[in-house]
């Protein structure tokens, strides 16, 4: 399906929805517009997009992050595919399930031995926090797959992560089972690459369980709790899930997009408080000054006027 196809179903609004079961119904509609929507249990659904058979697109995405995003509330594994003409394969859970369901494996299971995967010549794994965990643990259907995954639990398995203790309703899930361990699960890719803010320990505490030879750790410090929604608001995420899909991503690639941090004020803001409470004033000055270029705030203005005042009373101790 092309570009000019896809747009072709502008008139399902998912954005009209109420509630997440219509949402749901609405998605449905699209499915079976342009692909297919299968449910997986009450809690999951696979959305497909039948796309050119050069690159498939599977993301994991949860339906409250989607209708988050506002705008026409459509996965963003669909609106990447259809800007780029692929093929989509969207996991869609209800809630924050690390979508640890064995009606998602019987559905895996059924795409492997029709060898779903095979017919297509790139195929990319996608998913953020708990769908993180998800596309890096699932890619094992597809060998030699490529893997972007944005701060992704490796395991909530008490026996390998006892100290991640941010979930404590994710307890009940087993992580033992079949594509539990998302470590072991993405060997098989030809690369994972792993963005992560290093600064975030916990994140970067799972991040260290990929030992792979074809792991790239794409770290990106001092983006804050919700890694995937600062790199979208950056305009870094999208273009970054699409080189993977051309085949070109790599670690320069991928920081030549994140030079966009420089221009957003949030990212230049939080470098200065952080600098500032470091006691670094020549480096909380500079972030100051390039945040006060793009917005207008009396915070800043306050606390680049700390920081310079910190640097002349260093100079004239000196």
């Amino acid at each position: 399906m092309s570009p000019t196809q896809g747009d072709q179903h502008d008139d399902i609004d998912l954005s009209k929805a109420q509630t997440e079961a219509e949402w749901l119904a609405r998605l449905d509609e699209l499915g079976e517009d342009v692909g297919d929507f299968v449910p997986l249990g009450t809690r999951h659904a696979a959305f497909g997009l039948r796309g050119k058979p050069t690159v498939l697109l599977v993301t994991f995405e949860t339906a409250a992050t989607i209708r988050a995003a506002g705008g026409r509330q459509r996965p963003l594994g669909y609106e990447t595919a259809v800007a780029n003409g692929w093929s989509a394969l969207v996991f869609v859970a209800r809630g924050d399930t690390w979508f640890r369901d064995p009606a998602v494996w019987d559905h895996m299971d059924r795409l492997i031995d029709d060898g779903f995967f095979e017919g297509f010549d790139r195929v990319v794994f996608f998913g953020a926090g708990t769908c993180g965990h998800a596309a890096a643990a699932y890619c094992v259907a597809a060998p030699g797959c490529t893997v972007l995954a944005v701060a992704p639990q490796a395991t909530l398995d008490t026996d390998r992560a006892e100290w991640d203790t941010r979930f404590p309703g994710a307890r009940r899930l087993d992580f033992t089972a079949r594509f539990g361990f998302a470590p072991r699960m993405s060997e098989g890719a030809a690369k994972v690459f792993l963005i992560y803010d290093p600064a975030r320990r916990l994140d970067a505490m799972h991040a260290a369980l990929f030992t792979g030879a074809n792991v790239t750790r794409l770290r990106t410090r001092w983006l804050g709790p919700d890694t995937a929604r600062e790199l979208t608001a950056m305009g870094v995420l999208v273009p970054a899930i699409e080189m993977a899909g051309q085949g070109t991503l790599d670690r320069r690639g991928f920081f030549r997009l994140f030079r966009k941090r420089h221009g957003f004020a949030t990212y230049l803001t939080r470098i200065a408080l952080r600098t500032e409470a470091l006691q670094r004033p020549r480096l909380t000055a500079i972030a100051a000054r390039a945040a006060l270029s793009l917005v207008h705030s009396e915070r800043l203005s306050e606390i680049l006027a700390r920081a310079e005042a910190a640097m002349q009373d260093a100079t004239e101790t000196a």
